[in-house]
């Protein structure tokens, strides 16, 4: 299909909107007395999905300096102006939270007759799992009376493209739970590639029909189920990519000059062509073709290649392994120079391009692809003479970016799902990282909107498919906490007060007399770990999980800071009382005096290094006894009575190292990420071997502690206004890392040699803290610190 993704990397997406310090847009977001309407097809039903075309000519007596309009669509449109591309969205809401776009597009127009044209598409009821949907339309506004011009109402054309049709994903096409966007199977002799170029044949087209007004979120009188707000996020990324390597044909002689020049599949061919990316990635795949009318075009995406086993091994390895998974279908017409594109973005490292022709040769041009994703950009650094971190690091940072589009999400391939639990970690890589908080505040207030009237949030966001985890209510406490330590903003943490004390109250009914959280509706799931049945803890029949309640202590003293700073000092009381009353609960029903541990239940005799490193990092523990339980289960002897956390939940098992001075630790715990390079992974999976995902951004936690803890940077109070530098460098030697702080970059670099630690810290201006070495502190008052001091390696730092 020519035209569809023309220009879309090059082009640059003009946003008028602040992004980099925006107000939270669920409750002062401006409310726009809105014109333009929402307009849809003649004819077309409002929940099946469908391919709409939408075009309008405006004539303006010179170019503009500035056109700048409002976009939406439901679900998601791609905006021409004059065959170029210059916008995509909107960013995934509610029907509360719509998105609008704010675009400027002068830099398309022209004295004289312009072209706006819009694909909208929506797959009904074969959705993601992420997309609302209240039927297919279309809305574009001009933000001035020179632009109203542009206005969708009934002068707009439309035509209903019957070239695309949707194919559900079934499980044993997808071998597991699969939640993303569903399989587009493309007929180009039905598809109108001239959709964005003046109209030749009327007869296709039709006035659009006008639905509601549009309406801002809080407008008085709104009819529109659409409530709009802006979206307040960037453009994503869009970076032309080379197509990758074939690293296996079946059918072909040779496809040697494949994916960058041209090869021929002759007539009444089957072929395939498998390409190897190198590392996995996320993006549009563009393959353009001439000829072979009728032949068919698959293409499919996979993580990695499957054994006859159904395991993927290692996955460099193609040898006996085939492809499966999912996958797009094209059917050719015998033009020349189509360009073969699905609409949405797929995830892959392997792809492969399977032929099947009729009675006339098809050319494969080219392939290549568009890189997208949220436009992070990693301003961090960390090198030391452990060459194994790097990689560790590198990989970190490219699976946190493939999980990060225009929300988080815990894997690109199979859900696409904004959970807490993932996205608590997340932003904290996004900070320590990129030093950007813009996805983060996006994704604090989706999370607080998708709160039921129960009190609790949803487990994950924005979703049109329920799914409850109480458990994860409190990590976004965790979260609104995170960003009040890592933001100095005061104002936004303000707006979430609310729903963290709706979140507590509901846990406070029930908490059981003894102090204990009792039994749970929906699911408590804390982890995935093989004797967590279904990710639950083990409980007892009124509940009294000591994990649980862990989690709520932690909630409940985040939560009281958080009032103590920016709420109510008296609630904050009362949430320390609160959580002082499980403390005692913890310390006296489930502390076990012959193993020196704490049980997951009072009544049962079950461990896990989850509830023993939490009431270690909360001091549930007493100081004195937090080295031993640590050192105890984290031994390898202990490994078959002692449930051991996950990729995921080493990120709590590594603050409670921390948190008992033996930080020195953390690089030997890193293993299970080596193992996975061995394996030939280039992003982290959810868990180990036989895992589903092969991207998982909870897995990519090493990318924050080796910041965090390995070099020692750490805010010391709420608003990073002042600095902890506590390196904890384990076996290595030398090490140079730089943070990206909100007032500009924090700088050290570490060399031990003869029994000395030389240290060099460098902190923006204005920002000053505190440097720790082995129980030592050393303040930084003018900004560097340059000292030498003595490296006792059998002293913990």
């Amino acid at each position: 299909m020519p035209h569809r993704a023309r220009r879309l990397a090059g082009t640059i997406l003009i946003v008028i909107a602040s992004c980099a310090a925006s107000p939270a847009q669920s409750s002062t977001a401006p409310v726009i007395n809105w014109q333009a309407h929402w307009i849809t097809a003649p004819a077309l039903p409002p929940y099946a999905p469908a391919l709409v075309h939408f075009q309008r000519t405006i004539d303006l007596p010179a170019k503009p300096d500035h056109f700048i309009v409002r976009v939406s669509a439901d679900n998601a449109f791609l905006l021409h102006v004059n065959g170029e591309t210059v916008g995509r969205g909107p960013a995934k809401g509610d029907l509360a939270h719509w998105r609008f776009e704010t675009i400027d597009l002068a830099p398309f127009l022209h004295s004289g007759s312009n072209i706006l044209a819009a694909i909208v598409w929506n797959y009904g009821e074969y959705k993601s799992a992420a997309q609302f949907t209240n039927r297919t339309a279309f809305l574009l506004e001009g933000t001035s009376p020179e632009t109203e011009s542009a206005n969708t109402d009934k002068s707009w054309q439309t035509e209903i493209d019957h070239g695309m049709t949707i194919e559900p994903l079934t499980k044993p096409i997808a071998h597991n739970y699969y939640a993303a966007e569903p399989i587009e199977i493309i007929n180009t002799k039905d598809f109108d590639a001239a959709w964005d170029a003046p109209i030749t044949d009327p007869s296709h087209w039709a006035p659009a029909v006008p639905l509601d007004r549009a309406a801002s979120r809080g407008a008085r009188d709104a009819d529109s189920n659409w409530q709009l707000v802006p979206d307040l996020l960037p453009p994503m990324e869009y970076t032309p990519q080379p197509g990758g390597k074939v690293v296996r044909t079946t059918g072909l002689d040779s496809a040697a000059n494949f994916p960058d020049g041209a090869i021929t599949i002759p007539a009444n061919t089957t072929a395939s062509i498998l390409i190897d990316n190198g590392t996995l990635t996320t993006g549009y795949p563009e393959l353009s073709l001439s000829g072979g009318n009728a032949a068919t075009i698959r293409l499919t995406y996979a993580e990695a290649l499957y054994d006859a086993k159904g395991e993927k091994g290692n996955r460099n390895d193609i040898t006996g392994k085939h492809i499966a998974g999912i996958y797009d279908d094209y059917i050719a017409d015998g033009s020349n120079n189509r360009t073969f594109a699905p609409f949405v973005w797929r995830t892959w490292r392997y792809l492969q391009i399977d032929i099947h022709t009729g009675d006339q040769p098809l050319q494969l041009n080219r392939f290549h692809f568009t890189f997208s994703a949220f436009p992070f950009v990693h301003r961090a650094k960390f090198t030391s003479d452990d060459p194994s971190l790097e990689k560790i690091w590198n990989i970190g940072w490219r699976t946190a970016r493939l999980d990060a589009h225009d929300t988080y999400m815990d894997t690109p391939y199979w859900e696409r799902l904004q959970y807490v639990g993932d996205t608590r970690l997340q932003a904290l890589i996004s900070y320590s990282n990129a030093g950007d908080d813009r996805l983060a505040r996006q994704a604090i207030n989706a999370i607080n909107d998708s709160r039921m009237p129960d009190g609790i949030t949803l487990s994950r966001y924005p979703t049109s498919l329920f799914q409850s985890i109480p458990p994860f209510s409190l990590l976004w406490i965790g979260m609104v906490h995170d960003y009040a330590l890592y933001r100095d903003d005061p104002a936004f943490v303000r707006q979430q007060l609310e729903g963290t004390r709706t979140v507590l109250a509901w846990f406070l009914q029930h908490q059981n007399p003894n102090g204990l959280m009792g039994k749970l509706p929906w699911w408590s799931f804390i982890d995935w770990t093989e004797d967590f049945k279904g990710g639950e803890p083990p409980q007892d029949a009124n509940g009294d999980s000591a994990i649980i309640t862990l989690h709520y202590i932690e909630a409940l003293r985040e939560a009281a800071e958080l009032e103590s700073a920016y709420g109510d000092p008296v609630l904050a009381q009362r949430y320390r009382e609160t959580a002082a009353k499980s403390v005692s609960a913890i310390q006296t029903l489930c502390w076990n005096p012959q193993t020196h541990l704490y049980t997951d239940t009072p009544h049962g005799n079950h461990y896990s290094q989850h509830t023993n490193a939490m009431a270690v990092w909360l001091d549930v523990a007493p100081a004195a006894a937090q080295r031993g339980i640590m050192t105890h289960i984290l031994d390898p002897a202990n490994a078959s009575t002692i449930s051991p956390a996950s990729y995921y939940y080493r990120f709590y098992l590594n603050r409670a190292l921390q948190h008992a001075g033996m930080g020195d630790q953390y690089i030997q715990q890193l293993q299970p990420w080596r193992n996975m390079i061995d394996l030939g992974l280039t992003t982290w999976a959810e868990q180990p071997e036989p895992t589903r995902s092969d991207s998982h951004a909870w897995s990519a936690h090493p990318n924050f502690d080796l910041l965090n803890i390995v070099a020692g940077i750490q805010p010391a109070s709420l608003g990073f206004k002042s600095v902890l530098i506590a390196p904890h460098l384990g076996p290595l030697h030398t090490l140079t890392a730089s943070y990206p702080h909100p007032q500009g970059t924090i700088e050290v670099q570490y060399t031990r040699e003869d029994g000395k630690l030389h240290a060099i810290v460098h902190l923006p201006h204005n920002l000053h803290g505190t440097f720790r070495w082995q129980n030592r502190s050393y303040p930084i008052t003018q900004g560097t610190l340059n000292l030498t001091i003595p490296d006792n390696k059998d002293k913990t730092s």
